[in-house]
């Protein structure tokens, strides 16, 4: 038998910008390493923290998406908290994840973190605290659908 699958059912890396996603707001900013390049969807290239916490950036998927699964890539961030809003616009937001990163000395932290009731919008991402002064974060992966 042959069953067409739904493209709207299709598992996609959400928090890509080729899949229209948009870092709308970023608590700090260095022209070198921009909030963007958090969802280019090269590890490579990170946005980075202007030494003071808790810093945050929020993401848009301009759509309600059902997240599965998360993984963070990201350098000497502590403490990470994650929330979410399924409002049209980017208010409302309630706690969904919360996790202590394990201090990994000179290599990406790659934290990876089944998600559960993973209906959003937007995403909020707080940083806060560190291993340090300054912490980056390189990707963010949102595996899911579009609801």
């Amino acid at each position: 038998m042959y069953f067409r699958l739904n493209p709207k059912m299709r598992k996609a890396d959400l928090c890509l910008s080729s899949e229209g996603a948009e870092v709308i707001l970023a608590s700090s900013s260095d022209e070198k390493h921009p909030p963007e390049n958090i969802i280019d969807g090269n590890a490579e290239t990170f946005w980075t923290t202007t030494g003071m916490f808790p810093q945050e950036f929020i993401i848009s998927f301009h759509k309600h998406v059902k997240i599965e699964k998360l993984i963070i890539q990201s350098y000497l961030v502590r403490t990470l908290r994650v929330e979410k809003s399924t409002s049209k616009e980017p208010v409302g937001f309630e706690h969904w994840i919360e996790k202590d990163l394990v201090h990994t000395e000179g290599q990406l932290q790659n934290e990876e973190i089944m998600a559960h009731d993973g209906h959003a919008t937007y995403l909020r991402v707080i940083i806060l605290s560190a291993f340090d002064h300054f912490a980056s974060v390189h990707s963010i992966s949102a595996e899911g659908t579009v609801a």
